[in-house]
């Protein structure tokens, strides 16, 4: 994989024509969702609940099936996608068919329909320009809505002239003209053609296609047969369902109102009042749709939408593709589906996922992706072993310990070019990553020697995390003051780490233990009027996202209720505070969102407490991940630093653009990343504001 990672990243073309077709798909969506005034929260509990009724209720399908032959339609239950490419078959050779054409079908790839009736003598010609250029260059399809996104007009241009036998310009016209005048014919003179369906409606046994292209309605009209491929968990019960779904694959795929084409098909009517011959197939797929409808794990993917939106913000897809990051279904959503569809074997691309979070937070229908993606790795990790990288990352706690009691001699060795090519070699650290310093003393032991003030108006729990823990703790020190000052009584609670490698790297079984130690320790003192507050925003989302996750029950809903990232706590009481400016450089701040806390509070508490102290803030964004991850990005190599070093270019490339005069983050691991990617420091916001005013 390392390879083709490699591939992918040194295709400067492909690669800019991919973001920024990620950029333009995010853009256009978050702009319909400002015009339209859509209430998104409300729209995707309502999405989901449609979702989730059409995924787990079998009584559905069965209702359709039966409206369907009412209409004087045929359906067929498939099983397996063999027993769909081959009822497929059946009807060509009943309809003496040699060819078929076909509108863009999702479904249809996955059950390798198009390879299937071929291996018998029958050509499926794609009509969907995107699933045409596929078919032509050999490939299968990139994305969920753009199958050709990985393709530039110099080489589709080049790819057609060859395949067609004639110069084809590389202007979008020109090669639209051609193909055109090529699928026109065929259209005419094919006896079958088959499509996706997005949607399935019991009531009245109709279908809904859904395209931008006007060969899906050429493809469901002129042949005299018509065979819709659908999977079962994509038929609702009501129009009135269909009609919220409709709306939610335009918005979420390419950020339309509407869709160009939606059809809406219940039967077949003569054509020239000549009802020979005319024939409705539906075939309803299973294909391990059942076994993941009954799997807790997995029954959250049966909500997919298909409108791609989580591949649209995935840091890794948006440098390598979905050749590389994905194998049918591509993308984040594409890793349990190929888990459970293809086989985990098939699924391997999921260790490409660097758990940033950002898959959840886009998807309309709510879908805890990266939950689904964490358990794929933890499967692969049974099946195939732990890399070494990632087991010293995951005893991070235990090394940062050790690295504490020995500072500072830990941190000149760690400096040395010999010893970080010895820890590249031994334990795949990647010698160009630069690695914080460690304290000699902890923040733990630092509190300790200190005695604070009473607490007047509440009481607060402060988690640490690693960083403030063993590498910054004068960090730590400086926000236990400020929570102090406002008149907080502050303890440092006996926890460990907070532990996101372990479901990072798919151990989800000491993510647990881990949990429920934590949670031990945070539970009484939630009892006890405490709130949990920590620097570190992974730290929070460890606690208000995860741990509910590993461990269901009052206790971890109880913490995470009671879990707040600390510019969050303070936000209501900042007026309190008298805070100016700590250093020499006093103007415009560039401001780096952490990917966790999107999840919790996007970054704006911490940028308005940087405001407080008179700076201007301005967030510099790319809307995706700055490429570290976590410790993703301190691996060595393709699967690591290279790779993580691609996902930042972007985002290095807008602060170096900026303007700004400082560069600030939340994240520690963040801070790490900014600064190899643009060798100019980069603060914590607490590093760049002072307290004024008495004890």
């Amino acid at each position: 994989m390392a390879i083709e990672v490699r591939r992918s990243i040194e295709e400067p073309a492909r690669v800019g024509k991919l973001w920024e077709a990620m950029e333009r798909g995010r853009a256009n969506r978050a702009a319909t969702i400002e015009k339209t005034g859509l209430d998104l929260p409300a729209f995707r509990d309502r999405v989901r609940l449609i979702k989730e009724t059409a995924a787990q209720d079998p009584s559905i399908a069965e209702a359709f099936a039966e409206a369907v032959r009412a209409n004087g339609g045929r359906v067929f239950f498939a099983a397996t996608g063999r027993q769909a490419v081959q009822y497929v078959l059946d009807v060509c050779r009943a309809n003496g068919a040699e060819f078929l054409v076909k509108s863009k079908s999702l479904t249809s790839e996955e059950v390798e329909m198009n390879q299937g009736l071929a291996a018998e003598g029958i050509r499926a010609i794609e009509t969907d320009l995107g699933e045409l250029l596929c078919q032509v260059a050999g490939e299968k399809p990139s994305h969920l809505v753009f199958p050709a996104i990985h393709m530039t007009s110099d080489r589709i241009a080049r790819m057609l002239s060859e395949a067609y036998g004639e110069p084809i310009a590389p202007e979008p016209s020109s090669i639209l003209s051609v193909v055109r005048a090529r699928l026109r014919p065929q259209f005419l003179a094919a006896n079958v053609g088959v499509t996706g369906a997005n949607i399935g409606v019991a009531e009245t046994g109709s279908i809904v296609v859904e395209t931008n292209e006007g060969n899906g309605r050429l493809v469901t009209s002129v042949p005299k047969v018509h065979i819709a491929l659908i999977g079962l968990e994509k038929i609702v019960r009501r129009w009135e369902d269909a009609a919220d779904l409709v709306r939610g694959h335009a918005i979420s795929a390419t950020g339309q109102r509407m869709t160009v084409y939606v059809s809406l098909i219940s039967q077949r009517q003569p054509v020239a009042k000549d009802p020979a011959g005319r024939e409705f197939h539906v075939i309803i797929l299973d294909n391990g749709r059942t076994r993941m409808r009954a799997d807790p794990s997995f029954r959250e993917a049966l909500n997919c939408i298909r409108c791609g939106a989580c591949m649209n913000v995935c840091p890794t897809y948006g440098v390598t593709g979905g050749h590389v990051f994905g194998h049918i279904y591509p993308g984040p959503i594409g890793i349990p589906w190929t888990a459970n569809v293809h086989g985990l074997e098939e699924a391997s691309f999921a260790h490409l996922c660097v758990s940033c979070g950002l898959c959840h937070e886009i998807c309309p229908v709510d879908i805890d992706i990266p939950w689904m993606i964490a358990k794929v790795k933890e499967q692969d990790v049974e099946a195939h072993g732990q890399p070494t990288a990632e087991r010293f990352f995951m005893a991070s706690e235990a090394f940062a310990k050790v690295a504490c009691l020995s500072a500072p001699l830990a941190n000149r060795l760690l400096r040395r070019a010999s010893l970080r090519v010895l820890m590249e070699w031994a334990v795949g650290v990647d010698r160009r990553r630069t690695l914080p310093a460690f304290a000699h003393r902890t923040l733990r032991s630092r509190f300790q020697a200190r005695e604070g003030p009473a607490g007047r108006v509440g009481k607060v729990a402060f988690f640490p995390d690693l960083y403030a823990e063993y590498n910054d703790p004068d960090q730590g020190l400086r926000a236990i003051e400020i929570l102090e000052r406002l008149g907080y009584s502050v303890i440092i609670p006996e926890v460990q780490w907070s532990g996101m490698p372990y479901v990072s790297y798919g151990r989800l079984g000491k993510a647990s233990k881990l949990a429920a130690d934590n949670l031990r320790v945070l539970g009484p003192l939630v009892d006890d009027g405490y709130d949990i507050v920590s620097t570190e925003p992974t730290a929070v989302y460890m606690l208000r996202k995860v741990y509910p996750k590993l461990l269901e029950g009052d206790l971890a809903s109880k913490v995470a209720t009671h879990s707040r990232g600390f510019f969050e706590f303070i936000e209501p009481h900042l007026a309190e505070l008298s805070l100016r400016p700590s250093s020499d450089v006093v103007g415009l701040v560039g401001f780096h969102i952490p990917c966790h806390d999107r999840a919790l509070s996007s970054g704006l508490p911490a940028m308005r407490f940087l405001e407080r102290a008179s700076y201007r803030v301005r967030p510099v964004e790319t809307g995706t991940c700055c490429g570290i991850a976590g410790t993703f990005g301190m691996k060595a190599g393709w699967l690591g630093y290279d790779l993580s070093m691609a996902v930042g270019e972007k985002l290095f490339e807008q602060f170096r653009g900026s303007g700004c005069d400082l560069i600030a983050t939340e994240s520690s691991v963040c801070t790490l990343q900014l600064q190899d990617g643009l060798g100019r420091p980069v603060r914590h916001p607490l590093d760049l504001v002072r307290l004024e005013g008495p004890p």
